[in-house]
């Protein structure tokens, strides 16, 4: 494969891997199953491997995931929040005991916890009394969500017994069990609002809830599993987790200690096949390695710790039959087959629709109406069917055929060369394309119109108010027609209109990424932004411009200019530049670049007390400088923060690489900076 298909593949994963960590992280409403999203961060791993030099600062194979909401006070956390290394094999957790057993011996032995299939939670005790709780967030920094976790009952306000230090922190799953989550999502059924997909996206979203009585509505639990202090107190995690449980936490009863790998197997064969019968989610298997000093030596890899793995199981399935096949466009014209089925109870659900994907896959599967399917679902929301029961075909069914017009508007659908997906081109009358390109502006990595939502363009759309992106800075003149509809008070019509004109200082990365040009997203955006510095150097730049940008390949520069060669589109930037958008980088953000770093290489390792490893990365190119992945003979300079992993420190000793913290960083960028 070319090396500029390498990198646009790598692109592409890079950039679905971050909206999948946001929909998982921040919303609560995974679009992909666990076991899709492993292998596409695997193989994402796996380039990078192969091809170091082309490794984006933005990948997700650096971050641990997730996002920070608006609506709660962010708070940096003390001990980040890493992420489990996991797996789907046994064989790939006895090469994890093997390597465990080359680094530290064969003596040690492991703690085997269930996998809470919940919304993790970090807990602060001071002086006995629980002080604040903080999501996970991206693992640096979370919300303060303390006032609706007080409401758990589970989770002591004040603590029971003695020996507990002054202060620490305790980390958690907060869940819900099934029985709960059927009885709530009923009530919302019958009160005609949508309901929730599954008792972990109930929690989630219960746990973000502004309103505390809500919340304590809900019944909610917590386990809670791992124990930090400022000094160690125990020698053992299986000492710190009889400890905590005396101190009044609720700790799971189900944990085992192993003395091998093939007594942690056998824990996990047992619960692999008694899961169901508990009254709550699970979804594999934590292995931990119980001695503190063990773990120590251990140490971290730059998102997880190595002496940990959590060992996943695979997707339940179910038969079923389906009744028909729908199919959603998109904001981009992208047509989605969707199959809808006839209910069947599936991990602990009932389960209706499951994604198809593409024509591909319906040819794939040989699908004819009222086909006996197989269903299956690991952590996903929308399953996918895997195969068909042909022996229960009924006679004479139709085929499936994959429709050849859009169901929306009745345009033909084009295929371009390479790729699986079908579009509808008419993206200036389609609704579905109308209304997505102007939820995709407002939206919170975009434009961040606060006031609007979804629906809100659905209905003015529907109501003639709005077609174009543009039309949002012209609803100030249309108020009368806003107050006559249903649903739009005083007070709503207002915040709308503020959070409008707000968006009028929104940078020009944003504005740039909330057009919704093809295969420009947030990363991009902000490249362009950075070097063009206005949208007119943009529009007239050639296709050579474009690709002499690091990291924009031929495919995103030629997007760029079909984009711009659009009548349409040119008419729709001078409208908005009139309104007063931002099309200009900011002053500030020119002085702030320099070439202070220029010809240098970096690689970022570890934590940091005051910058996460994005916004350092951020600061190196933004300097000039570019971010490497691997310690070789090529790199500058090691950035090293806490808990890095030692085999990388030993290594860039080895090859004599300065080591420097973020401070001399930074002091180095000002030496440079007037040079």
């Amino acid at each position: 494969m070319p090396l500029f298909e390498i990198k646009e593949r790598m692109d592409v994963l890079v950039k679905e891997l971050n909206q999948h960590n946001y929909n998982y992280y921040v919303l609560a409403q995974p679009t992909i199953s666990d076991l899709e999203f492993d292998q596409k961060l695997r193989e994402l791993a796996d380039l990078e491997k192969e091809h170091p030099d082309l490794q984006d600062p933005d990948s997700p194979t650096q971050k641990v995931g997730g996002e920070i909401t608006k609506t709660f006070q962010t708070v940096r956390h003390k001990w980040p929040m890493l992420s489990l290394g996991n797996t789907y094999s046994e064989q790939e957790l006895r090469e994890f005991d093997e390597r465990i057993r080359k680094s530290i011996g064969p003596n040690f032995e492991y703690v085997c916890e269930l996998k809470f299939d919940g919304l993790s939670m970090s807990l602060t005790y001071e002086d006995g009394k629980l002080l604040r709780a903080v999501t996970r967030g991206d693992g640096t920094q979370g919300d303060d969500v303390t006032s609706n976790i007080k409401t758990i009952k589970r989770i002591p306000s004040k603590l029971r017994g003695t020996g507990f230090p002054d202060q620490f922190e305790i980390r958690g799953e907060v869940f819900m069990h099934r029985a709960a989550f059927e009885r709530l999502n009923n009530e919302r059924i019958s009160n005609n609002e949508v309901p929730y997909a599954n008792p972990r996206n109930f929690a989630a979203g219960t746990v973000k809830l502004q309103d505390s009585s809500e919340v304590a509505r809900r019944p909610l639990d917590c386990f809670l599993y791992f124990l930090y202090t400022d000094k160690r107190m125990f020698k053992t995690h299986w000492e710190s987790l009889q400890a905590v449980e005396s101190w009044g936490f609720h700790v799971c009863e189900h944990n085992k200690r192993c003395s091998n790998i093939d007594e942690a197997l056998d824990f996990i064969h047992y619960w692999g096949e008694k899961r169901f019968d508990l009254s709550y989610d699970i979804d594999g298997i934590v292995l931990k390695v119980n001695s503190y000093a063990q773990q120590d030596e251990l140490g971290f890899t730059a998102k997880s710790p190595r002496w940990a793995i959590a060992y996943k199981y695979k997707a339940e399935e179910a038969e079923t039959v389906l009744e028909s096949v729908s199919y959603q466009v998109g904001r981009t014209g992208a047509v989605t087959p969707v199959a809808n089925l006839k209910p069947v109870l599936l991990a602990g659900t009932t389960v209706k629709r499951a994604t198809l994907h593409n024509a591909n896959e319906i040819e794939r599967l040989g699908l004819h109406e009222g086909d006996h399917v197989f269903v299956e679902k690991g952590g996903e929301i929308i399953p996918k069917i895997t195969s068909v029961n042909t022996i229960k075909r009924p006679p004479n069914s139709p085929k499936i055929i994959y429709p050849s017009t859009c169901p929306e508007c009745g345009s033909d659908l084009i295929r371009r060369e390479g790729e699986a997906v079908h579009y509808c081109p008419n993206d200036e009358a389609c609704p579905p394309q109308i209304t997505g390109k102007i939820q995709h502006f407002i939206s919170r990595k975009a434009m961040n119109i606060e006031g609007m939502g979804d629906e809100t363009v659905e209905t003015l759309y529907r109501k003639g108010l709005i077609e174009h992106i543009s039309d949002l800075y012209r609803l100030y003149e249309k108020t009368d027609e806003l107050a006559q509809m249903e649903r739009f008070g005083e007070k709503s019509i207002s915040n709308m209109l503020e959070g409008i004109e707000k968006s009028k200082q929104m940078p020009f990365e944003k504005v740039l990424f909330g057009l919704g040009i093809r295969y420009v997203g947030e990363t991009v955006a902000r490249k362009i932004s950075a070097h063009f510095k206005n949208i007119d150097s943009l529009m007239n730049a050639s296709l050579d411009e474009l690709i002499a940008v690091d990291e924009i390949g031929g495919r995103i520069a030629e997007s760029l200019i079909a984009y711009f060669k659009d009548a349409r589109h040119l008419e729709q930037i001078e409208k908005l530049k009139a309104a007063g958008l931002q099309f200009e980088a900011e002053e500030k953000e020119v002085i702030l670049s320099s070439s202070a770093l220029t010809g240098k290489t970096f690689i970022i390792s570890g934590v940091f007390a005051d910058y996460s490893r994005d916004e350092l990365a951020a600061i190196i190119e933004s300097n000039g400088g570019k971010i490497l992945s691997s310690i070789s003979g090529k790199l500058n300079y090691l950035v090293a923060g806490e808990n890095m992993g030692p085999s990388k420190l030993e290594k860039a000793k080895k090859l004599n690489i300065p080591i420097i913290s973020d401070t001399e960083l930074l002091e180095l960028i000002k030496e440079n900076a007037g040079k």
